[in-house]
């Protein structure tokens, strides 16, 4: 780790301890923020990041330690939820500590996140609520700032251009944020806050889980050799990094050959639509046909005319496909959704849709949660302590630890859970319901990192067709096998691949692309067919070494770690308890090689195949 810089900082917390009625929040919480410097606070959900910065702001006082500042440096803190009540205009809420001088901050700033002025706040959407809140931040040209899932409701363009005025702000920043993407983008630093104290990485986001990694692995082997009882509970309450990252692998793995499975067969109903009419290929297509879209379109009047939302659309979705819809608030991606599932009708074209489909809709509002019903309640609407889930039967309490809720919360009414508990109950609801078909309308709001990881495992598992409408790119690129996204005047384009795929093969960049890119992302000729070019011989074979030597690396790990934690096995023979431990060691160590090798192997296919 690079060592901390020496600049004095403009505002640092030291030794700061704060109890909540119980065991410490926070044991002796250190914390620098350096001019230039933008932190990326993160940590488990209920580990204290907002607190610590109601601390910082001077919202929450500390029971001990040093909250300092220095003289004359204006700290402003943007909240999860800003309360812009009591204003009657946007105006009014983003110039209220400006003095009669600097009120053309504030419109230009309204100006610049596209506010209209005289907006009612309480009339705001959730993504104007948002831009409003950000205006009256940076008008008040603070020194420090410090921001509070500031992507919560931001599309992909706003999000964008935040990362950009982050990027370009002279003070220093320290934020708290699900959206890796984001973190990544913007952080030079990071806080981790972790069992009550902050440990920090000189280094931006993108290094963060290395890093972590290699704390989690020598606090597992100190715990061995120290305890004999390591469970996969102990490993999530640290935090869980190294084995989110063994996940990662088969889910990255099964997510490429789906992707490639998409590709070949939009290449081949390309090849087919060329030759002979479309019914040739639907008779034995039919039973996998889940969604098909022939010449959809969709306006809304509007006082200036018709509005086209969606225009001369086609679209066949297959089962196990997994497409995500991005773009701008207003651009109309809910009412493409509701056009898909015949929810709507089309001003004209024609939808087919799969007989028996078992439709799971987890909407944007969260609207069916009842909140006077107990979480119990919830996940078992028919009574009882168990609940199907995918055919399998769970106890209730069970199925709720995998969404992180304990067994003292069942009995909680839910009007009681915070927005990402909320969020938590409503995945555990739709993924529970039997299901072919799941919808997913910003599935990732109000979710900490950890529950998006979780979550991105259990759409690994889902063996039926998703159909995800999300601003977070991290999320989109580790889920969907394709993209709709729209293009102006009600048309929309499917791009294969995630987010990332979408930036390189979009025929329109944005002007703040490199040349480089721009050139990439220019719209394609016709691709005549061509060999695809395949990796030599050396290195397929070692890609079919390390698909067998993983699996087996994998089980001998699984075996020694049951063998450690038998609680006999060190005081009857403490020898074989060391001997066992140092093999776990190595064998870690070559499987994290082996996973790495493989990677670099497939990424290389991939270039190949797509190059």
């Amino acid at each position: 780790m690079a060592q901390p810089s020496r600049i004095p900082p403009v505002a640092a917390l030291r030794g700061v301890r704060l109890s909540l009625g119980g065991d410490p929040l926070f044991a002796g919480v250190d914390l620098p923020l350096q001019p230039g410097q933008r932190v990326a606070l993160v940590g488990r959900n209920g580990a204290g990041k907002s607190t610590l910065m109601r601390i910082l702001s001077g919202a929450v006082e500390a029971d001990e330690g040093e909250v300092f500042r220095q003289p004359g440096v204006a700290i402003r803190w943007l909240p999860q939820e800003p309360d812009l009540s009591g204003f009657a205009t946007a105006h009014a809420y983003a110039a209220q500590s400006l003095d009669e001088a600097s009120i053309y901050r504030a419109d230009a700033e309204l100006d610049a996140w596209d506010v209209p002025h005289d907006l009612d706040p309480a009339k705001a959407s959730g993504g104007q609520a948002r831009r409003i809140a950000l205006a009256r931040a940076f008008a008040e040209d603070p020194d420090v700032l410090l921001l509070d899932e500031p992507t919560n409701h931001l599309d992909v363009e706003a999000i964008e251009q935040l990362e950009a005025r982050l990027k370009s702000f002279r003070g220093a920043i320290l934020v708290v944020s699900h959206d890796r993407r984001f973190l990544e983008n913007v952080s030079t630093a990071v806080a981790w806050l972790r069992q009550g104290v902050v440990r920090l990485l000189d280094k931006g986001y993108r290094d963060f889980d290395a890093w972590a990694e290699t704390i989690e692995e020598a606090e597992e082997r100190n715990l061995e050799k120290l305890e004999t009882q390591l469970k996969a509970e102990e490993r999530w309450m640290a935090r869980g990094v190294t084995a989110r990252r063994r996940r990662n692998m088969g889910r990255v793995r099964k997510l490429q050959d789906m992707r490639a499975e998409r590709r070949a067969r939009k290449v081949a109903l390309s090849d087919a639509a060329a030759g002979a009419s479309l019914s040739a290929g639907d008779a034995p297509q039919s039973s996998r046909l889940v969604i098909e879209a022939k010449g959809l379109n969709k306006s809304f009047e509007t006082a200036s005319g018709p509005l086209p939302i969606v225009k001369d659309f086609n679209l066949r979705v297959m089962r196990g496909d997994r497409i995500g819809i991005v773009g701008a608030n207003g651009a109309g991606k809910t009412t493409l959704l509701r056009l898909l599932l015949g929810l709507i009708e089309p001003d004209s074209g024609s939808l087919r849709l799969a007989q028996n489909l078992e439709l799971a809709f987890l909407d944007q509002m969260r609207a069916r949660l009842d909140p006077n019903q107990t979480l119990w309640d919830a996940l078992t609407p028919i009574g009882g302590d168990h609940i199907m889930v995918r055919g399998q039967s769970r106890h209730v309490a069970a199925y709720a630890k995998d969404f992180l809720f304990g067994s003292s919360q069942l009995r909680q009414p839910v009007g009681r859970l915070s927005g990402g508990e909320r969020n938590r109950l409503a995945l555990a609801i739709a993924l529970a319901r039997p299901s072919n078909l799941l919808v997913l309308d910003e599935p990732t709001n109000d979710l900490d990192i950890e529950t998006l990881d979780l979550l991105e495992d259990m759409l690994a598992e889902y063996d039926g067709t998703l159909l995800l409408v999300s601003h977070d790119r991290a999320f989109l690129d580790g889920v969907v096998t394709s993209l709709l996204t729209p293009q102006g005047q009600g048309r929309w384009l499917e791009t294969a691949g995630g987010y990332a795929d979408y930036l390189a093969q979009r025929p329109d960049p944005a002007p703040s692309q490199t040349a480089a890119a721009a050139s990439k992302a220019a719209t394609p000729s016709p691709a005549r067919p061509r060999a695809q070019a395949k990796l030599s011989y050396k290195d397929q074979r070692r890609l079919d070494e390390l698909e067998k030597l993983m699996p087996a690396h994998q089980a001998d790990i699984a075996r020694l770690e049951a063998e450690l934690a038998d609680p006999q096995l060190f005081s009857s023979d403490p020898k074989g308890f060391e001997t066992r431990a140092a093999k776990l060691d190595a064998l870690r160590e070559a499987l994290d090689g082996f996973e790495t090798e493989w990677l670099e192997l497939e990424e290389r296919r991939d270039a190949l195949t797509q190059g």
